[in-house]
């Protein structure tokens, strides 16, 4: 495992880099929607006041008194000059048929000479400008006037004495342009100093969080080396994800170290237990080679040896296989287990292989769901402890079954031998281990039978447990599994009387 260190050192960068983003994302359509919403709402209250100044000349007009165009635009022209043109009125003007436009900017409208600094064609750019100014467009439209830029208008069609005059006003656009020009300035220098302390505070909060990780990559990089004694840091008080990503490591570290240190020790175990065998064979074979005309009973002695060393050498690779399989999803083949025929067949056949007093107690009717094979296998390795440790003949290896709470059920095989230590309970059922180191392995096995117990349960999704018996002689062994369902109670009751029947 080779770790990267520019992806290391690029986390702070790749988080300010998301916020940076995400901030200058989040300002931008937030200026769009201020932007829009102020835009609107200007143009809305410019509209409102040259229709209401539209409307109050158009009802001047109203009241004008003349019969010629000259003189109407002469009475109008007098009424719009009453209310001079500046930065705070509006523009009013009267287009009158056959008569030059009324207004009170009248230099809009093309009337007028050159500025100062202005050329004759710059002039006639803007009398242009001002003739189309004064072409009648009724109701709003925004237009280009000389000098003034762009203008808000409205024209109102008015029937004075026998004309029809176009009454309109405007107003210039400037204000509504410097207020959006403003509000962007002000998005722009108040977004630019969120960004640059954005953009700090996330490199603080990246370095913060990627320190850890940095130290943890570099704890990881020793552990890739072989050094498994490293372990992750952190502050005392710190309770955070980070906090819980350390504990998580560091437990996997204890318990990749407890897995190799196992794994070692089973390798150890497991090359001892079968360099023994292969010794004895290689032994009894040169003791037969190094004889020049062996007798057929020497022959056959060494083939005995042989054979029964080849036969522990089989059963102890058998047990590894198992153990080695005891991971995969196939180790089981779940099926429903009627129990009371089942285990009254199992201990029948086990009462047949060594001389013991053999008990059964009574047992739950009922059905389990579980492997078969496995579970006689687990069964008959209990029976099998339990016969080492017992007296030829009189010993006791008895199996008690119990119904427990939520669909379990508890198979107790107990013997009066010598009983387990209580220091030495837990570790039953690890693999190679001896209560005893002094017995030998014809004696007491390779010591992998409660090790193959403890697979076969854990497959089951049970456990299993070493104690005393009741009364304080020998030892029990429990082994607990789920998917026990009892039987109802009136087939019990036939079934109960079924067997007196038959008795």
């Amino acid at each position: 495992m080779r770790i990267s260190s520019p992806l290391r050192s690029s986390l702070r960068w790749r988080l300010t880099a998301w916020v940076a983003g995400v901030i200058v994302l989040s300002a931008a359509i937030t200026f769009a929607v201020v932007y829009r919403d102020t835009d609107q709402q200007l143009r809305s209250q410019v509209n409102r006041d040259v229709g209401g100044d539209a409307s109050e000349l158009a009802q001047s007009l109203r009241l004008l008194s003349g019969d010629s165009a000259r003189q109407i635009a002469a009475a109008a022209g007098r009424y719009v000059n009453a209310q001079p043109f500046s930065a705070s009125s509006a523009l009013l003007f009267v287009l009158v048929p056959g008569a030059p436009p009324q207004s009170n900017h009248p230099e809009l409208f093309g009337v007028g000479h050159a500025d100062d600094g202005e050329t004759a064609a710059q002039q006639a750019a803007e009398n242009a400008l001002g003739r189309a100014l004064a072409l009648a467009h009724l109701g709003f439209s925004t237009r280009l006037a000389p000098d003034a830029g762009e203008l808000r208008i409205t024209e109102r069609a008015v029937r004075v004495g026998r004309l029809t005059v176009i009454a309109g006003a405007g107003e210039p656009l400037e204000t509504v342009t410097r207020a959006e020009h403003g509000l962007a300035r002000a998005f722009v220098l108040a977004g630019g100093i969120a960004l640059v302390l954005a953009l700090f505070a996330s490199y603080l909060a990246g370095a913060r969080v990627s320190a850890p990780l940095r130290r943890m990559a570099a704890v990881a990089a020793r552990v890739d080396a072989g050094d498994l004694l490293p372990r992750m840091t952190t502050s005392p008080g710190r309770n955070d994800e980070v906090r819980t990503l350390a504990d998580a490591f560091n437990h996997m570290l204890d318990r990749l170290a407890d897995d190799i240190a196992a794994q070692r020790g089973f390798i150890a175990d497991a090359s001892h237990e079968l360099r023994t065998p292969l010794t004895v064979i290689r032994g009894q074979l040169e003791v037969l080679a190094a004889q020049p005309n062996p007798s057929g009973e020497e022959v056959r002695r060494v083939e005995r040896l042989v054979a029964a060393e080849i036969s522990r050498t089989s059963r102890l690779v058998d047990d590894l296989l198992l153990l080695a399989q005891a991971e995969r999803p196939d180790f089981l083949r779940i099926d429903s287990i009627d129990l009371e025929p089942y285990l009254s067949d199992l201990w029948d056949g086990l009462s047949l292989t060594a001389e013991r007093r053999f008990e059964l107690g009574d047992v739950p009717p009922g059905s389990l769901l579980a492997d078969p094979d496995r579970l006689a296998q687990a069964l008959r390795n209990l029976a099998r402890n339990a016969i080492e440790h017992t007296r030829d003949g009189s010993g006791l290896v008895r199996l008690d079954v119990t119904s427990l709470a939520s669909d379990r059920v508890r198979f107790s095989v107990s013997d009066d031998g010598d009983g387990i230590p209580a220091a030495e309970r837990a570790r039953v059922f690890e693999r190679f281990h001896r209560t005893d180191p002094a017995r030998t392995r014809s004696a007491g096995g390779a010591g992998l039978g409660l090790a193959i117990v403890r697979a076969i349960a854990e497959a089951h999704r049970g456990h299993v447990v070493a104690r005393e018996t009741a009364d304080g002689h020998g030892a029990q062994i429990d082994l607990e599994l789920p998917g026990f369902t009892p039987a109802p109670a009136a087939p019990r009751a036939r079934e109960r009387r079924d067997r007196a029947a038959r008795a």
